[in-house]
């Protein structure tokens, strides 16, 4: 029988120690249907799955005795001071697992000082979500942590523009546009009370089923609306804030993008969830970062789960890491105080690896840190 999902704890048991305690854990804190769904890789999961057997192939040389004095893990991405070089990546539909939503996620990323990337998919506008992550940062005396508004390009460009310029009102820093998820296969059917909100307004193109002699995809208005690179140069065009393309796994698709003024790029499999087969993230990373030769930074998504996995992700060309699925788990445990606890464990952990490998500042980490040392 399906189980009652348990409300979110009020404190933190001893027993939740890292990322994979949460995810353990949230398992009893949510419906199963959303976790399934939460859970779930596209295919047979293969591309799931090789985004953690990837990190785990990847080994650490260590240092010791190395002077740590002054060490910090701060970080300047885009002209913006991080504390680490983590942000929580867009995830559609924070209440699914708690009925604060993406605000109390905001609140516990300001909390802790990390980035924050809301999606367009966020199941509360971007505007309160941006207005709590402001208010939390100023009842702690904190400087507000980076925000970011993340963009599935809209049918109509006049929809897309429309939430840039909500975006740029509210006070988001930078604009992550999505280019891998346009075309997915979608099968979960969300609950009462959760919606896309920010989007609520504009036609939707779900498709229905057609029977066997009708269109599959081909020919379907899903695929023939789909965004090309000309929507690209005319984001860019229309956005006045640094633009970040986020889904990128091809080197060639890098370089297209940095000619149409990518700022950044994210290199994301889309966390196993849209096309299975593909290379994990991190193994995609050292290819990406060869082609672009610094021309942008480089930021990974997909797999994280320590701080051993930070150290990885810099060693091979990232300057930041995205978290995903660990934030709805740790807020499905236990609400704000679950996701900066989350947060925190990520940083402890870091700060644990650098001081064992004898890095003392993020710049510094990189391949020689990797075992065997090249």
């Amino acid at each position: 029988m399906p189980h009652t999902a348990e409300p979110p704890l009020t404190t933190i048991p001893a027993d939740l120690t890292s990322l994979a305690d949460y995810e353990r854990r949230a398992v009893a804190h949510m419906p199963e249907a959303t976790w399934r769904h939460i859970a779930s890789g596209a295919g047979q999961e293969c591309t799931l799955r090789q985004n953690r057997l990837a990190f785990e192939r990847l080994l650490l040389e260590p240092r010791a005795l190395a002077c740590l004095q002054g060490a910090t893990t701060h970080t300047t991405l885009l002209g913006q001071r991080h504390a680490a070089p983590v942000l929580l990546a867009p995830v559609a539909y924070h209440r699914l697992v708690h009925p604060g939503g993406e605000c109390e996620t905001a609140r516990a990323a300001a909390a802790m000082q990390t980035g924050m990337v809301v999606s367009t998919l966020a199941s509360q506008t971007l505007e309160d979500i941006a207005r709590s992550a402001r208010a939390a940062a100023a009842e702690l005396r904190h400087d507000q942590a980076p925000l970011w508004f993340q963009l599935y390009l809209q049918p109509k460009r006049s929809h897309s523009l429309e939430l840039v310029r909500r975006a740029e009102a509210a006070g988001y820093q930078a604009l992550v546009v999505t280019i891998d998820a346009t075309v997915k296969r979608a099968r979960f059917a969300l609950p009462p009370g959760v919606e896309a909100v920010n989007i609520q307004s504009f036609p939707s193109l779900a498709q229905r089923p057609q029977g066997l002699a009708g269109p599959i995809l081909f020919g379907t208005p899903l695929v023939e609306s789909a965004p090309t690179w000309e929507d690209i140069a005319w984001l860019r065009q229309q956005c006045t804030l640094p633009l970040i393309v986020k889904g990128v796994v091809s080197p060639r698709d890098a370089m297209r993008a940095v000619e149409l003024g990518a700022d950044a790029l994210i290199v994301s499999n889309h966390g196993g969830r849209v096309l299975d087969g593909l290379p994990a993230a991190i193994d995609i990373l050292p290819r990406v970062a060869e082609t672009v030769a610094g021309r942008v930074p480089l930021l990974l998504d997909g797999g994280i789960r320590s701080g051993t996995d930070i150290v990885k992700a810099l060693a091979l060309g990232a300057s930041a890491v995205l978290v995903g699925r660990p934030q709805l788990h740790a807020l499905a445990v236990a609400g704000l105080l679950g996701v900066a606890h989350m947060l925190h464990l990520l940083r402890a952990e870091l700060e644990l690896a650098m001081a064992q490998l004898g890095c003392t500042r993020i710049a510094v980490i990189d391949r020689s840190v990797l075992w065997p040392p090249e």
